[in-house]
């Protein structure tokens, strides 16, 4: 069963979107906030497997959300897909940087967003083509970011774990982080940079430069 957080600032938004996902044998509501400290808050006792978020929330919004899972001061890390009415290209960066797996706008039809929430679930991504072709071309065409631009901070040190030949709990330890705080990071650095595994992952991290070679096999 795949466990939801709903984060979004509209009742109706969270009641559309509750009785889509309760329609589906393999998918239940985990619960609702309606702002982003609320859900950070949250996160720890519900523990949702994929958290749908908006980005424009009052007070703490979508990117703050994101910031928190990503640096662990949030205590639980879902895979987070953005669900939002925002499509500019600088937040598109800014949020899949700060971790989100999938970006849908919220004119996204339903069948998409629940395909969305199993393919976070099993840590994949999910983009319209506008905003696929988007982040292609960010990384194609030497604009701003880079692929390792797509990763958040905390992204770079798990990446950067892997290319040490770390386990998940060497990281988690060295990070000051959950096991699986780390495996849903690596399932993220894993989509967002359209790796097979974790070794094609710190093969990677390695050309990037981000270990020194010598230093790639230490404890």
């Amino acid at each position: 069963m795949i466990r939801v957080l709903i984060v979004d600032d509209h009742d109706v938004v969270r009641q559309g979107l509750r009785f889509v996902l309760d329609q589906e044998e393999d998918i239940e509501v985990a619960g609702e906030c309606a702002d982003g400290a609320r859900a950070i808050a949250r996160l720890g006792s519900l523990r949702p497997d994929v958290m749908l978020l908006d980005m424009v929330m009052p007070g703490t919004g979508g990117l703050e959300v994101l910031k928190a899972i990503s640096d662990g001061s949030a205590g639980w890390s879902p895979a987070v897909i953005v669900l939002t009415s925002f499509q500019e290209d600088e937040r598109v960066i800014e949020a899949v940087r700060a971790g989100a797996l999938s970006y849908l706008p919220k004119t996204t039809a339903v069948d998409q967003v629940v395909a969305a929430v199993r393919a976070a679930a099993r840590g994949g991504s999910v983009f319209e083509p506008g905003t696929a072709a988007l982040l292609v071309r960010q990384v194609r065409d030497g604009g701003r970011a880079q692929p390792l631009d797509l990763l958040s901070p905390r992204e770079r040190d798990v990446l950067a774990g892997l290319a040490r030949g770390r386990s998940n709990r060497q990281i988690a330890r060295a990070l000051g982080v959950g096991e699986e705080t780390v495996k849903s990071h690596v399932s993220s650095i894993l989509a967002k940079l359209n790796l097979a595994d974790r070794t094609q992952a710190a093969i990677f991290g390695l050309q990037q430069g981000l270990v020194p070679l010598d230093g790639a096999l230490d404890d």
